[in-house]
């Protein structure tokens, strides 16, 4: 069965090679990101602790190896045997032994990560979380370089990509209206939750360029995908037009490892030939691992009844996880865009007279400060600031545990923003206010030196006492 189908296929020699090394220096990205975020966010003391979490939930329904029992120490291991392993497979060393010894690196990296997203609450809620889990859990079955790879794996990353794009593109055709009349361009780069410093020269574009873009887009997430499945060169075409599409995502904004990944994915689009390499002569697989191919085929059917049916509902839902293990996801993303960017910027004050502002590295504040570049990082704290003026006035319990964080001057959460303030003495008061921001023009800005203009909504909340 497995020859059967791979004798349907060109050679995957690099492709293999190059979707693993792309997979790997993501997993470090990822692990890295843990390492230097996830205590204070989660940690024992963190916004909102893994252990008070775990008394809540059992192993079946997130399984983690932190269940064992938590510990920021334990965590730390995690993290750097995650950097570890990542490493050693973006060296490719993890690929130079036997299946057995590829499939253990990948394996290995594979549940270090679910432990870590399972335990992660709303700080590891993103659809890409689960993307990282899933591409994982298929590269643990590509083989070492020495023998030929399987079809079987590299169909099922795909049909991943395919899922990914189409999820992404009917979840903006059944909501949004200016998604269908071609006009959400015109919003986007300037509300997008982290811009970077050409998100503005995008939003200057002439408005037929923006709605051709949105036009380009309908047709690589909704059309490009089904030449996916298609002989070559139409299978490449099509993951060419999906690359080409992330990558003009990765200039105009910041969306963590999100189009990274989703260009790594698209390499499996390729082969080897039409990628003008030769594919070398390798040895046969062995009886055991074509069993197990044939055990991840079924297991993959079996998985993707759900995700398949979920692109025809007309209630399609977008970065869910059918089950625990995070594999055969549904995926999309801005299915609705914001009309106006709206920011929440926390201040403090030692007497309840002057304020100081808390700076953070990805998102608005200083309206004189041109927005960084930081994709593929992953900024959280950032990203679920972006999120609450979109809840109606609801505060995330998360968000009063900052507050009373920066009153108490934790230096771990201090080390979350760019700018802090108080690092030597603690604030007496801790506000959160609301402000309308939107991209100076160019006469703006020469006049005043300011990237943003900003106007005052409304104060959120007041904790403390001066």
């Amino acid at each position: 069965m497995a020859a059967a189908i791979d004798g349907a296929f060109e050679g995957a020699y690099w492709v293999r090679l190059l979707f693993q090394r792309g997979l790997a220096g993501i997993y470090l990205i990822a692990f890295v990101n843990v390492l230097r975020q996830f205590r204070p966010l989660l940690g024992e003391h963190g916004l909102l602790p893994v252990p008070r979490y775990l008394q809540r939930v059992s192993f079946w329904h997130a399984p983690s190896v932190f269940h064992l029992g938590y510990s920021d120490r334990a965590l730390l291991v995690v993290g750097w045997s995650g950097v570890v392993l990542a490493c050693v497979a973006l060296s490719g060393l993890s690929e130079a032994s036997s299946f057995g010894v590829s499939l253990a690196v990948w394996l290995g990296l594979w549940v270090l990560y679910q432990s870590i997203v399972n335990v992660g609450q709303t700080f590891y809620g993103f659809g890409w979380e689960s993307m990282l889990l899933e591409a994982g859990f298929f590269a643990m079955f590509l083989g070492p370089s020495s023998t030929a790879p399987s079809t079987i794996p590299i169909l099922a990353l795909r049909w991943m990509l395919f899922r990914t794009e189409l999820g992404a593109g009917l979840i903006k055709l059944r909501h949004d209206q200016c998604w269908r009349d071609l006009t959400c361009l015109y919003y986007h780069h300037e509300t997008q939750p982290l811009p970077n410093p050409l998100s503005v020269y995008f939003h200057r574009l002439p408005k037929a360029m923006l709605r051709g873009g949105v036009a380009f887009s309908h047709f690589v997430q909704v059309v490009a995908p089904f030449g996916l499945f298609m002989p070559q060169p139409v299978a490449s075409i099509a993951g060419a037009l999906i690359i080409g599409h992330q990558l003009i995502l990765i200039v105009s904004g910041n969306y963590a490892w999100l189009n990274w990944l989703t260009v790594v994915l698209g390499i499996t689009a390729f082969s080897d030939a039409t990628l003008l390499l030769d594919t070398p002569q390798l040895a046969a697989r062995g009886l055991a691992q074509d069993v197990v191919l044939y055990v991840l085929a079924a297991v993959t059917l079996t998985l993707s009844v759900k995700p398949a049916l979920n692109l025809f509902s007309k209630h399609q839902l977008m970065n869910y996880s059918f089950n625990p293990l995070h594999v055969i996801n549904a995926y999309g993303a801005f299915g609705s865009v914001t009309r106006e960017r709206r920011e929440v910027v926390l201040e403090g004050s030692s007497d309840g007279a002057s304020w100081q502002a808390y700076e953070l590295y990805g998102k608005p504040g200083d309206p004189k400060r041109t927005p960084r570049q930081v994709a593929p990082y992953h900024l959280r704290l950032d990203w679920l600031l972006w999120f609450v003026p979109l809840g109606g006035g609801r505060q995330d319990r998360w968000l009063d545990e900052l507050a009373e964080k920066l009153l108490e001057g934790d230096r771990a959460v201090g080390k979350l923003f760019r700018v802090n303030p108080f690092r030597d003495q603690p604030p007496k008061v801790v506000r959160a206010r609301l402000y309308r921001y939107a991209f100076a023009n160019r006469e703006e800005k020469q006049a005043s030196g300011a990237y943003w203009k900003r106007t005052l909504v409304r104060d959120l909340f007041e904790v403390g006492q001066a």
